[in-house]
């Protein structure tokens, strides 16, 4: 299943790109952290990877290395408000659990 953004999401990361002046995207990726045992890292891209797998979200690339591809298949990235706090917030269908901080989950 491709990984997807939505609109929120692709507004601000977009926005984000045009104040660092390049990029092209997002990479997506699962580390080993957390009370739940994963976590989500995120950072900006300028060119892909050789291995990575790309998806394309609202006219901006979403690249995930290899060995994260199974813990977010089908993930869709937002971006919330939530009172006082906004961030990325991870849709994952593969996420059994979480942690109470929301900073780890488990499959």
């Amino acid at each position: 299943m491709p990984i997807t953004m939505t609109d929120t999401a692709a507004r601000h990361v977009q926005k984000s790109l045009a104040k660092r002046g390049k990029g092209i995207g997002l990479r997506l990726a699962v580390k080993t952290s957390g009370c739940s045992g994963l976590a989500y890292a995120m950072e900006f891209v300028d060119e892909p990877q050789p291995e990575d797998v790309a998806f394309q979200s609202h006219g901006l690339t979403l690249l995930v290395d290899p060995k994260s591809l199974p813990f977010l298949d089908g993930t869709e990235l937002d971006f919330v408000r939530e009172g006082l706090n906004e961030g990325f917030k991870f849709h994952n269908p593969n996420a059994k659990a979480a942690c109470g901080c929301g900073e780890s989950f488990a499959v």
